[in-house]
């Protein structure tokens, strides 16, 4: 096996460069990530908060704007201390310091995200929303296999659904609305056991899968995308979890399915600005918390 095939075998790369050492950090598509300085005389008190400096220093070289000029803190390697980061005692062993939360929400920041992130293994919340990132989400994020919840919402994401967020077995909330997320949504997303779906405002175009009613979602906000065919029967499946559901300006035609008289712990219920004909279920006329947006 020739050395370059050795070397695509590797996620990381050490080259020894003067006195620093360079890290790239690599995926089965190449070199696709930053180029990291560690100055060996930095001390991390774990291999955890190595990696997360690792990452933050690649994604602080993918910001092109940051006017409030957040990421001027990113310096050193406290990265506890880095502002919107947030440390916690891991929960496998609490006498490990690891990066446990990102909260960038509404900094205006412009810049992509970078495979490197996927060295935040220890992350469960990753809040970005409100903010000028582009570009796809890193397939490394399926290596964050605590993170419970993902809000990407408020950005200009593009391209096609994110399947990494499939392979997030511990996510509960899911947030990619107002980005430019377009095609079809896979029907696996209906699968996965979370509480809450918003995917709304984005260029989506499918039909409803039949198996959404496999959802235990509390919420789910389908709103202002281009979904075809029927309501499905199977929502009737989602009685026993089932708070909030936001099909509005999505262009569906076709009739209320009865089974939607089986969602008795419903409060909001909007399907405005569909074609959506015929009469709403009885059954709906008996729930006392129950707001419905105006069918058009």
């Amino acid at each position: 096996m020739d050395s370059s095939r050795r070397a695509a075998q590797f996620d990381y790369k050490f080259v020894k460069f003067g006195d620093r050492l360079l890290l790239y950090y690599r995926d089965e598509f190449g070199d696709r990530g930053e180029k990291v300085d560690v100055d060996p005389s930095l001390f991390f008190p774990n291999s955890h908060l190595r990696n997360a400096y690792i990452a933050l220093q690649a994604w602080k070289q993918a910001i092109i704007s940051d006017p409030l000029n957040l990421t001027g803190t990113w310096v050193g390697s406290n990265v506890c201390k880095y502002k919107g980061v947030f440390c916690a005692p891991l929960p496998s062993n609490h006498s490990l310091l690891v990066v446990a939360s990102i909260d960038l929400n509404h900094a205006d920041i412009a810049g992509y995200l970078p495979e490197e992130l996927g060295l935040l293994t220890d992350l469960a919340v990753f809040h970005i929303n409100s903010n000028r990132f582009c570009g796809t989400i890193p397939h490394r994020f399926d290596r964050l296999h605590l993170l419970f919840e993902l809000d990407l919402s408020n950005n200009r994401f593009a391209g096609k659904f994110p399947d990494v967020v499939l392979r997030l077995r511990s996510l509960k909330y899911l947030d990619l609305r107002f980005n430019e997320f377009e095609g079809t949504v896979p029907s696996e997303l209906f699968d996965k056991d979370l509480d809450a779906i918003f995917i709304n405002s984005n260029r989506f175009r499918f039909d409803i899968p039949n198996n959404i009613g496999n959802s235990p979602v509390s919420v789910i906000v389908l709103a202002n995308n281009r979904f075809g065919g029927c309501l499905p029967a199977s929502i009737g499946n989602m009685s026993k979890t089932l708070n909030e559901i936001i099909l509005m300006n999505n262009g569906l035609r076709s009739c209320f399915p009865k089974e939607i008289g089986l969602l008795k712990k419903l409060t909001v219920l909007d399907v405005s600005f569909n074609q959506l004909i015929g009469p709403l279920p009885n059954e709906i006329g008996g729930y006392h918390r129950l707001t419905i947006g105006e069918t058009v």
